[in-house]
């Protein structure tokens, strides 16, 4: 008899039993069309979504091979509302076709009259479509993106045929030394197969960065990296340098410093959305750097946490639509609720594992998170009383107390590489005042950056303080303790990007500290977070300290 480990409910979650005997091979049927959201230590949760089912249809996967396969696997019988949900979603896709139509100009063919209709009678998109002879539109090739943007977010995703064009070739391998894991051939396998395009997640320190040079390898073709700061392009560049066969005047840096375009660049999301006029002057922006995209013949581009990819680049896409194109992320959850802009703009979501797979398997590092509660001083709370709800955010993130628990992590952790990671930039300099460790902000230039994040690599800086310029894309692979003094209000994102800054695999276990103000609006925001990290499968130990 068939073990049954799924139970698929009304609401469209399914709860996957990780004790069960058959937990793989079902996890490895679901996974196609369904997005894990939780996965703590007993119960995996799954979820299926309008994207996800997209997702799966744009690979080739059927509604009926979907409903099969979770027959299959359910321990219960299906309820007919996700059994409809599934069939009326999935037809979608495909009722939308592009496809090229002359030079200038793409066709959009829709199926069915009602739909066709729909858009005709739509008042916002009349500035993209113009009808044609039959049930089609014609629209210019330079608002592709953002047409695909506004039908995903009206639930009809576009089925875009145009065939992707190849870049000019480049030369270049992996070094013999450089061993990449069965996951990230596998992601890279999923992205190539799929057709080129779409997102790869992955947990952060489990090596997004090989994933995408093993997509440039095997393409073999020119290739441009977008990033969220300068350190990360420098991260990148290092990277490049070290694993593959590319020479030092193939690697190109286009950031506010330099601007020097090689068959490989690496450019930041800032330089490329810079532009000449605001939002609110009469003349439509300018965005001189967006030649970058159509100016060169790149063959593939490469999203570095897409999930913070900035509004313009939404709206602006056209070049970057006709070529390979790779999202690299550690989470899709985007606090704006973009997330469908990242399917029809890069593609959907290709492949994902674990975080807790990973660390089992000592691809990335156990890591224990902990909470530690601590009242707010008597001197603030009548000021804590009257302040708004803003203010009392502030007040209670900024809780002078958390100096003394401070001290006594890093007395516990001595000899560690440790990270003091806040919000709030005069709290950050309070810390560093008392204590003297350096300190790294959005004000910091480039320059000492690189200087203090290469003695913090090294060991000649033990402790480093942090503001939020370090969530993201920067390789610390001894960091083993982090501190978090204050927070973006709820976000998760940033949450799983500070924990990331900790989990390269290492000799010791890492720790991951959260100081709270207790009775608080800063409580209320970090039990958020802490619901995320919990559901990833962190433990999380929660201690009160009284420091007054």
């Amino acid at each position: 008899m068939i073990d049954k480990p799924l139970m698929v409910q009304s609401d469209k979650t399914m709860l996957l039993d990780v004790h069960s005997p058959s937990f793989q091979e079902c996890r490895n049927d679901i996974i196609a069309f369904a997005d894990l959201v939780k996965s703590p230590e007993h119960i995996h949760t799954y979820t299926l979504s309008p994207l996800t089912l997209w997702n799966a249809v744009s690979s080739g996967l059927s509604s009926d091979e979907i409903i099969k396969r979770l027959r299959k696997w359910s321990r219960y019988e299906i309820d007919e509302r996700v059994i409809f949900f599934i069939e009326d979603t999935a037809s979608r896709y495909g009722e939308f076709i592009l496809t090229e139509e002359d030079q200038d100009n793409l066709r959009l063919s829709v199926k069915r009259e009602r739909f066709f209709l729909t858009l005709y009678s739509e008042p916002t998109l009349k500035k993209y479509l113009k009808k044609g002879d039959g049930n089609y539109f014609l629209l210019s090739k330079l608002d592709r993106g953002s047409l695909k943007a506004k039908l995903v977010k009206m639930g009809f995703p576009v089925d875009d045929r145009i065939p992707l064009k190849k870049g000019e070739k480049l030369e270049l391998d992996l070094k013999d030394t450089v061993e990449v894991r069965d996951y990230q051939k596998d992601s890279v396998d999923a992205f190539l197969s799929s057709g080129g395009y779409g997102t790869i997640v992955l947990p952060c320190g489990s090596g997004k960065t090989i994933v995408g040079i093993e997509t440039a390898v095997r393409l073999k073709t020119n290739t441009l990296i977008l990033c969220p700061n300068v350190s990360s392009v420098h991260q990148w560049i290092r990277e490049l340098l070290d694993k593959t066969t590319l020479t030092p005047d193939k690697i190109g840096e286009y950031s506010g410093e330099t601007k020097s375009i090689r068959p490989v660049t690496v450019c930041t999301y800032q330089v490329l959305t810079y532009r000449t006029k605001q939002e609110g002057e009469e003349a439509e922006p300018d965005y001189p750097h967006f030649s970058l995209l159509s100016d060169n013949n790149w063959g593939l581009v490469i999203y570095d946490e897409v999930h913070m990819l900035p509004a313009p680049v939404f709206r602006i896409t056209a070049e970057l639509q006709s070529i390979y194109r790779l999202g690299l992320t550690a989470t899709l959850i985007r606090e704006d609720g973009r997330e469908d802009e990242v399917f029809s703009l890069v593609g959907p979501k290709r492949y994902d594992t674990p975080w807790a797979e990973l660390t089992q398997k000592g691809y990335i590092a156990k890591a224990y998170c902990h909470e530690v509660r601590i009242p707010l001083p008597h001197t603030l709370e009548l000021e804590y009383a009257l302040a708004t709800k803003k203010e009392k955010y502030r007040l209670a993130s900024q809780n002078p107390l958390k100096i003394k628990v401070a001290e006594e992590i890093l007395k516990r952790h001595e000899g560690e590489s440790i990270l003091i990671i806040g919000q709030y930039l005069d709290q950050l300099k309070v810390f560093q005042d008392h204590f003297g460790y350096p300190i790294i902000t959005g004000t910091t230039s480039n320059k000492k950056r690189d200087e203090l994040y290469d003695k913090f690599r090294s060991g000649e800086e033990k402790v480093m303080i942090v503001s939020k310029i370090a969530n993201f894309a920067v390789d610390l692979p001894d960091a083993s303790v982090a501190i978090e003094i204050s927070g973006s209000f709820g976000s998760r994102q940033e949450e799983a990007q500070r924990l990331g800054r900790i989990l390269r695999p290492k000799a010791r276990d890492s720790h991951f500290y959260t100081i709270v103000t207790e009775y608080s609006q800063e409580e209320e925001f970090a039990s958020n977070r802490q619901k995320f990290l919990s559901e990833q499968g962190y433990s999380y130990s929660i201690v009160k300290e009284d420091v007054r």
